[in-house]
């Protein structure tokens, strides 16, 4: 590897730490319940991601929406069980929304506007805002039923 790789390189996992070390930390933090140990799940999750640099996007959704399953696959491997989805969990499932969707639940169900107020709002048509917010409430259904635990009776 070059120098200028490993600048490079560096320079990329001071930025993901930077923009997404906190929220990586509270995640790994709430996985293992022990602060040092999170610290280490978030060290080996950097060195993973930059690893897999390619997969990552300038676009902050799409960079925590492939950082948050590594953290879980790091804590994994580290002896942590896997817990059910809760409130990080569903935080980790609306990270991966695109921002379109986000922007739409957030107008209807945060903002508590109806789709005619929520379309008026964003400047889309009323039927743009229902595809949307369908879309994005079956995902998350998907990736909180993805994150439930297997074989518990």
């Amino acid at each position: 590897m070059s120098r200028r790789d490993r600048t490079a390189g560096e320079v990329l996992v001071r930025r993901l730490f930077a923009e997404h070390g906190a929220a990586l930390l509270a995640y790994a933090t709430r996985l293992s319940g022990d602060r040092a140990r999170a610290e280490e799940i978030v060290r080996e999750t950097l060195l993973r991601a930059w690893s897999q640099s390619e997969a990552l996007s300038e676009d902050r959704g799409a960079v925590r929406a492939h950082l948050f399953p590594i953290v879980r696959a790091v804590a994994t491997e580290q002896g942590v069980p896997a817990v059910p989805a809760g409130p990080m969990g569903m935080l980790v499932a609306v990270g991966t929304l695109a921002p379109e969707q986000r922007e739409v639940l957030n107008q209807l169900y945060f903002q508590g506007r109806d789709v005619k107020e929520a379309a008026a709002s964003l400047g889309l048509p009323a039927e743009t805002v229902k595809s949307r917010s369908y879309q994005a409430l079956r995902r998350l259904r998907e990736a909180v039923h993805a994150a439930e635990p297997t074989g518990v009776t």
